[in-house]
């Protein structure tokens, strides 16, 4: 059943502010872990709305809301920014700096479309306390810091999120991405791949580079490494599966005639299969002690720096979620797709209690814009260009999930 014509004339007479809103975020990113004034914003809107909420894990807020007796849902939205200078042109962009664990300083974005997230929960809460006799129970709203890290979610949990409000029969959320304004992409089963980040420490020893027959050079083994490990999917993996190794940052040296004793690089594997990832794993390790070994050089480290668990729709839960979108959106707003390599922590919230979840994917961009396309997230240029609709969606999405399992 489509929501009642006066919540959406409530969302769409406050869509101006929402967009507002939406654009303070956005010039305001922070850092995993670091989201302070984003937390203080967010509680301060929801206790403003009539919710009870707390802090937990940190930056994390948890806004919970009572109607009555009835099922407990809960919904989250992830509030941290990235280490990207922004490059989108737009005059709300942001120019916010932040601080990495190693002490550098470097421009924060909201290239991964937490902006979005944040604006569409806050948006979904206020219409649900405004629009009390269209539903009963317990909403609880998880803002959630440090997605990028892997983080929140587990921070929230040690926190003892569980034990702080009634356990929810099930839990929502969704993910901004460059697809069409006006519709939502939904898996049903995995729908988001495993992810393994790795930091690899090379070992060497330093010398003149003028006099490379006294050293063991780690910019040279290093790259021996990065050049082997691409075989891990190309060589090493059968094509009935599905692999990801990215080797994104590589570090060496101060000095262009100094053979360093030390080179790093960082590795970010994806996989759908426990099997596949472990066998990656298994030979991701093999590769690097033993071009190690071949070449001389003291043992490497190989250090996890964090993963993330596979995202999990459940099956039952997401098929009614895709009759009730279907309804909202109409069949052309609603995809049923195929699993992306992308990883999220959302699916811990759920597994930790064993309770279902569905998470799916709201497009922000024109159809022009999409066919002649768009950055991605992750990209300095990441930047929705349908905002109004991808808002108004993004709400009408939540609300939908929400309200149909909060029936009177």
């Amino acid at each position: 059943m489509p929501l009642n014509p006066a919540v959406t004339e409530d969302l769409d007479a406050y869509l101006d502010e929402l967009v507002d809103l939406y654009k303070h975020f956005h010039r305001t990113p922070e850092l995993s872990m670091q989201e302070h004034q984003t937390a203080a914003r967010i509680r301060e809107l929801v206790e403003g709305y009539g919710y009870t909420a707390f802090a937990s894990g940190g930056t994390g807020v948890v806004a919970t809301l009572e109607n009555g007796d009835g099922p407990v849902i809960a919904y989250r939205a992830d509030t941290d920014g990235l280490p990207i200078e922004e490059d989108t042109g737009v005059d709300y962009a942001s120019t916010a700096q932040g601080t990495l664990p190693d002490g550098t300083t470097t421009a924060v974005m909201h290239g991964c479309g937490h902006d979005t997230h944040i604006t569409v929960a806050l948006e979904t809460a206020r219409l649900l306390a405004e629009h009390r006799d269209q539903w009963t129970g317990t909403v609880i709203f998880l803002f959630q810091p440090g997605e990028e890290i892997s983080a929140g979610a587990s921070a929230m949990l040690a926190d003892g999120l569980w034990d702080r409000v009634p356990k929810p029969s099930a839990i929502f959320g969704q993910h901004v991405w460059p697809g069409v304004a006006g519709t939502v992409n939904v898996s049903v089963g995995t729908a988001m791949a495993m992810a393994d980040s790795l930091e690899v420490t090379v070992r060497g020893k330093q010398a003149h580079g003028s006099q490379p027959e006294n050293a063991i050079d780690p910019v040279v083994l290093g790259a021996f490494m990065v050049t082997r490990l691409q075989t891990v999917v190309s060589r090493e993996t059968s094509a009935r599966d599905s692999v990801v190794l990215t080797i994104a940052t590589f570090h060496a040296g101060l000095k262009e005639n100094i053979i360093p004793d030390r080179a790093v690089f960082t590795i970010n594997l994806r996989s759908f299969d426990e099997k596949v990832r472990a066998r990656a794993l298994e030979a991701i390790e093999r590769i690097v002690r033993g071009e190690a070994a071949v070449a001389g050089a003291p043992e490497p480290e190989i250090r996890q720096m964090y993963e993330f668990p596979r995202c999990y729709n459940d099956p039952e839960l997401t098929g009614r979620l895709l009759s009730s979108l279907r309804d909202e959106l109409g069949p052309d707003g609603v995809n049923e797709a195929p699993p992306v390599t992308g990883s999220e922590d959302v699916g811990r919230f759920g597994d930790e209690i064993g309770v279902p979840y569905t998470y799916w994917f709201l497009g922000g961009h024109t159809a022009e814009s999409v066919a002649a396309g768009v950055a991605g997230n992750h990209s300095p240029m990441f930047l929705p260009d349908d905002v109004r609709t991808a808002l108004r969606t993004g709400v009408r999405s939540a609300l939908t999930a929400l309200v149909s399992n909060l029936q009177k």
